[in-house]
């Protein structure tokens, strides 16, 4: 994000006119009797532009986000953090729309604008009433096509990366703490396990022909998915994507590392010192089942029953029965998104500061009662049957967000993923067909005790000649 990587992206706007298509274009997408039914309809550019339209007249805007291929598990060696820095340097202008227009043209139409850099994807988006729609195609359009990347933007956002790594990182108690920490600390891989905020010797090392090559690698329509949802027209709608995005060339296909990570088969444990942490800090992770697995869905559902709400397990132990804590903090992709919008190894967490009393062997004790009870015995049909209507109340938060950012998130994750961004409307049929064998069984795989890792952070002194804060 262009202020913080930690705080998540909104939305973006279409609306309409009239034309006839070019291309031919699938059917709306078969939804289900009941559940979620999301109204869709997708198609790809000749030049490999992946679109996804879904109309929503309830609100007279429209969102308009664009998903990129590229994450922080991709960017190169040596140059840590580097698709957070690009993702700045996409907001410096282009050929047609100099810097600063873009948020001056959107914000005098009634629009907001943002960005994003997580595992598997970047992303800039945008919120407006809907006869700003063709205005902001164009715009996006011309930033895919032609960004300004010359060495003083380049020198411009180095400048502004570091700081917010200084801020946001070095310099506030618990920087970084557990969402760049335990990714090193639990993955082997180094896509996975790298500080991807970024190391400032890598930040400041980065070179224009360095932008140049990530931005011809990367930043293609081949690369990327177009989503526009809201009050639009789909004929008219298309007709502005084909006009002007229609015309941008293709790039040569993304060959992507091999993010794959070993079965982990020993616990890891580590202690950071941080000098401006006031408390000390649990923190454990778990390696969860590939994304769109039966093991995956029930750990969705497992998540909802340990650490989701005050009724979950953990917070009735740690909160309410011990008071170890004050709140407990956890999830699928924990700070950086959710268990859906990501692709390739993650981790479950679970994380909170404690008084300075408590021990590591008390906290997983009480932790430690509530997950063996989920690998020894089934759940009972009224535990997972809340933990589905609890699941169900988050996606359709999602979904009905006043933005419809989460909508357009999950259409978006679903294309560039999985080329399927109707699957939005089968996710409450993967948890429906959870069981509590199933359950039980995935427990027993992931969440044994070799295959976690334990970070603690421990308040602590500033040593001579050292830097506060960061990771361990």
């Amino acid at each position: 994000m262009r202020t913080t990587l930690l705080i998540a992206a909104a939305a973006a706007a279409l609306a309409a006119a009239a034309a006839p298509p070019a291309i031919a274009q699938t059917a709306p997408a078969a939804a289900p009797t009941q559940g979620l039914q999301v109204e869709t309809r997708a198609f790809t550019l000749s030049n490999g532009l992946r679109v996804v339209l879904s109309r929503d007249a309830t609100v007279p805007t429209a969102t308009v986000a664009v998903y990129y291929g590229i994450g922080f598990r991709i960017e190169p060696r040596n140059r840590t953090g580097f698709a957070h820095l690009f993702e700045h340097l996409m907001f410096m202008g282009s050929e047609n729309v100099p810097r600063g227009a873009f948020d001056r043209n959107l914000y005098n139409a009634g629009g907001v604008n943002n960005g994003s850099t997580r595992f598997d994807f970047t992303n800039y988006f945008e919120v407006a009433p809907s006869n700003a729609l063709d205005l902001i195609l164009w715009m996006e359009a011309d930033r895919m096509a032609r960004p300004v990347i010359d060495q003083a933007v380049l020198t411009s956002q180095q400048g502004v990366v570091a700081n917010e790594v200084r801020v946001n990182v070095l310099n506030q108690p618990y920087g970084g703490w557990p969402w760049i920490d335990l990714p090193m600390l639990a993955n082997e891989n180094w896509h996975n396990s790298h500080n991807f905020y970024g190391e400032l010797s890598d930040l400041e090392a980065a070179t224009v022909a360095d932008a140049r090559d990530f931005f011809d690698n990367f930043y293609r329509p081949n690369n990327a998915v177009l989503v526009v949802a809201g009050d639009i027209d789909y004929d008219a709608t298309r007709a502005m994507i084909e006009r002007y995005f229609g015309p941008i060339p293709r790039g040569e296909p993304v060959v992507l590392p091999d993010i794959s990570e070993p079965r982990q088969t020993r616990e890891k444990f580590r202690v950071r010192r941080d000098p401006l942490a006031p408390r000390p800090a649990y923190s454990i992770a778990y390696h969860v089942p590939p994304r769109g697995s039966p093991e995956w869905y029930a750990m969705g559902l497992i998540d909802q029953m340990l650490v989701q709400g005050q009724d979950s397990r953990l917070h009735r132990r740690l909160v309410q029965e011990t008071g170890i804590t004050g709140e407990v903090d956890g999830g699928i992709n924990i700070g950086l998104g959710n268990m859906f919008n990501y692709r390739g190894p993650m981790l479950w967490t679970v994380a909170f500061v404690h008084d300075p009393g408590r021990t590591r062997e008390e906290i997983e004790t009480a932790m430690g009662a509530e997950i063996e009870s989920l690998r020894t015995r089934p759940v009972t049909a009224g535990e997972l049957e809340r933990a589905r209507t609890k699941m169900r109340s988050f996606l359709y938060g999602q979904v009905d967000s006043g933005t419809r950012f989460g909508l357009v998130d999950l259409l978006a994750s679903y294309a560039l993923f999985d080329d399927d961004p109707a699957a939005v409307n089968r996710i409450e049929a993967g948890f429906a067909a959870v069981t509590p064998e199933l359950i039980q069984r995935t427990a027993q795989e992931y969440l044994r005790p070799t295959n976690r890792s334990v970070l603690l952070v421990e308040p602590a002194p500033a040593q001579p000649g050292t830097t506060t804060g960061g990771q361990p």
